[in-house]
């Protein structure tokens, strides 16, 4: 049951406010998909990095990480290698094209010495760019 309580003419009126409700939603499904895709982008190989107090660079859409964990073994991505495998796997990661940047992550502990022979075996490889991983430190800010 409806009551019309002006009695003036049969014109609409227009309605100046903007509906936002669409725009509210379709933010928080936004929100919903990027907190549940941002954890699956990360490397789930655990290390203790170095801090550094550079720049950050921007990161390349799917970049190829070659980590030294503490107890010497190496991993490419989520894969753990033999030393003498590495650079098989490092082509099947990159597909084989050797203009791409490897990112080299070292734990604290690894002796400075062992990430030396990983860059060389990444330079014998053909692999000649290379970019070494730290955590951000809070002086660089």
């Amino acid at each position: 049951m409806a009551i019309r309580l002006d009695h003036g003419t049969d014109e609409l009126t227009e309605v100046h406010d903007i509906n936002v409700t669409p725009f509210i939603d379709v933010m928080l499904v936004l929100l919903i998909i990027f907190m549940v895709a941002a954890p699956l982008a990360t490397v789930d190989v655990p290390v203790d990095l170095p801090s550094s107090t550079a720049p950050q660079n921007q990161r390349p859409p799917k970049p190829v990480y070659v980590t030294v964990k503490a107890d010497g073994s190496l991993t490419v991505g989520d894969n753990t290698v033999a030393r003498e495998a590495l650079p098989g796997a490092i082509a099947a990661a990159t597909g084989g094209d050797k203009e791409q940047r490897i990112f080299v992550r070292g734990d604290r502990a690894v002796p400075y010495g062992s990430v030396m022979e990983l860059m060389n075996v990444l330079r014998d490889a053909g692999y000649l760019k290379i970019a070494l991983v730290g955590m951000e430190s809070r002086e660089a800010k």
